[in-house]
């Protein structure tokens, strides 16, 4: 059954139908926003209980008590089990929510343009209509007026007083009043037959087609509910595993739970050495009345064997902080460090000390494209001393590896956070995949042995001073080749990533992410000819420059 056919004369019973299953579907839409609200509020309630309960403490305070590190280890299971539902409310919100909302406004426009054409087919047709009423109606008006007119003619010509020419007065009008009559008739016919039609093409292809159209997308918007009814259900049941894990460990976590043991922690904590006390002596104050004292006075009991009590098994604040669950932190412990975020939870340290790491491997990755820039540069002035003093780079060379150093250091120091934190993080990453954050060494990690590469498997290398393995320009090649009258063609253009002062003769200066024209590629000694948009022209160190050769040149490449 199609609605083209079987609703033919509904437009108005449609419009509001397909009104309500858009109005329905955000209904739903609605409610599973709330659903995964309340999944997030939910997450953060038993969240901040796992913190509430199990605060940071040191390794002094770390609990020796069965039955309180299987409750700390069933809190670390909750908190994982908070993390699915975080994770439930992700996929609900990406995968169910976000996708009706933009399924409804992509109902909402087909709707309305399947609507204004239904409008646009029925407008026409009122105009059709309404042309071939007023041809209907003009029609009847002039059949009443040549009506008029035949009796009035009729009248005059059997009046014998009627003059002649009142009589073909008459006869003319009767006759032009038939005239347009019978135009109006045929007017009238011809509109009446355009109308037929065009209602016929509406209510057999227009309208059809049109509610063929809105039933598509009804039935459309009806698979589209089944669907997410489905997603809904399957993103709870994919996280049922990873939850039915969680809640195995708190069972084992239980079953871990041994009395005996905490019997005998209690006992190694208090235990003091002391041999109970004996039997206190009678002493007889009646004998010996005149003696100064007792001979059998009552003295402290000695310990049997000469056993001293053992330092080790007495009691010590020490030993009850231990064994209190639920201890405060001393005041040391709970004043953050800024430097290493150990005031953030485990996995935004992670990030954050990640981060930074990656920072500090860019600006070390900086400099040292600045120091080898500098070493060329060095180089090509050791070769060519008519451009410049080698000796005027070092101070700057001596920046750069100071700079190298520091951030060396820094990227140590941060890793061995990093590391920390990744080994009491991964301890769960295989029964939570949704908190599972891969990170990957970034560019310039330590070696195995220790020391510090900027190339993953080599050692650390001094600044080199080598000269380069490609072929170099000549000592005096940059002077002749400023002498050429032809000014040379232009091969390519660059991107400067750095500033270069080209105070030394024959080089360039230029400004940070300048373009400039290549007219000379680098022939393996560093630099790289170019030539400014107002023509002038000169060297540039090819590390301080992003090249992006022309498609029609020789060995297109760019460098980077």
């Amino acid at each position: 059954m199609t609605w083209g056919t079987e609703l033919w004369d509904q437009f108005e019973n449609l419009d509001k139908h397909t009104q309500w299953g858009i109005d329905f579907l955000e209904r739903y839409s609605k409610f599973v926003k709330e659903r995964l609200e309340i999944e997030q509020t939910y997450a953060k309630q038993l969240r901040n209980l796992v913190k509430k309960y199990c605060p940071k403490r040191s390794k002094d305070d770390e609990p020796r008590f069965s039955s309180c590190v299987s409750f700390y280890s069933i809190l670390n299971e909750l908190n994982d089990y908070a993390g699915q539902r975080e994770v439930v409310a992700e996929e609900m919100g990406h995968k169910v929510y976000g996708e009706l909302m933009r399924y409804s406004q992509d109902l909402k426009s087909e709707r309305k343009q399947h609507l204004q054409e239904g409008r646009k087919a029925q407008q026409y047709l009122d105009q059709c209509w309404k042309q071939m009423d007023n041809s209907k109606k003009k029609f009847e008006r002039e059949c009443k007026e040549a009506e008029k007119s035949q009796i009035s003619y009729d009248r005059l010509d059997n009046d014998i007083n009627a003059t002649k020419s009142e009589v073909e007065k008459a006869k003319s009008q009767l006759y032009l009043r038939t005239h347009s009559a019978d135009e109006s008739k045929n007017e009238y016919a011809a509109q009446l037959q355009n109308f037929n039609g065009e209602q016929w093409k509406h209510f057999n292809v227009a309208i059809p087609q049109i509610f063929k159209n809105l039933q598509d997308m009804d039935e459309r918007r009806t698979v589209k509910l089944g669907e997410t009814y489905r997603s809904f259900a399957d993103v709870e049941r994919r996280v049922v595993p990873i939850i039915s894990k969680c809640l195995e460990g708190m069972v084992t976590a239980a079953k871990a739970v041994d009395q005996r043991k905490d019997s005998a922690i209690v006992v190694e904590s208090f235990k003091s050495g002391f041999e109970p006390p004996g039997d206190y002596p009678f002493e007889d104050y009646s004998q010996n009345l005149s003696r100064t004292g007792s001979d059998n006075t009552i003295s402290t009991p000695k310990n049997e064997g000469g056993v001293k009590p053992d330092p080790k098994h007495s009691i010590s604040k020490t030993a009850k902080n231990k064994l209190w669950l639920f201890g405060k932190k001393p005041k040391s412990a709970l004043a953050p460090s800024l430097e290493d975020f150990s005031h953030l939870p485990p996995e935004q340290r992670r990030k954050r000390l990640q981060a930074r790491i990656d920072e500090l491997s860019k600006e070390l990755q900086k400099e040292v494209d600045q120091r080898d820039a500098l070493n060329k540069m060095k180089d090509v002035y050791e070769k060519n001393p008519q451009m410049g003093d080698p000796q005027s780079l070092q101070p700057k060379i001596s920046e750069t590896m100071c700079n190298m150093e520091k951030l060396r250091s820094e990227i140590h120091k941060n890793e061995s956070w990093l590391s920390e934190v990744e080994g009491k993080v991964s301890t769960r990453g295989d029964r939570r995949p949704s908190a599972d954050v891969n990170h990957h060494a970034p560019h310039g990690r330590e070696s195995p042995e220790g020391s510090y590469t900027d190339v993953p498997n080599q050692e650390h290398r001094s600044p080199p001073h080598q000269p380069d393995p490609r072929q170099a320009h000549q000592p005096d090649e940059f002077d002749d080749e400023f002498d050429d009258d032809d000014p040379l063609p232009v091969i390519g253009h660059c991107k400067a990533l750095y500033s270069f002062n080209g105070q030394n003769e024959g080089t360039l200066l230029m400004k940070e992410n300048e373009v400039l024209y290549i007219i000379e590629e680098d022939k393996g000694d560093g630099w790289t000819r170019a030539r400014k948009q107002s023509g002038e022209e000169g060297y540039v160190p090819t590390s301080y420059v992003e090249i992006a050769m022309e498609k029609n040149s020789k060995g297109a490449v760019t460098y980077i």
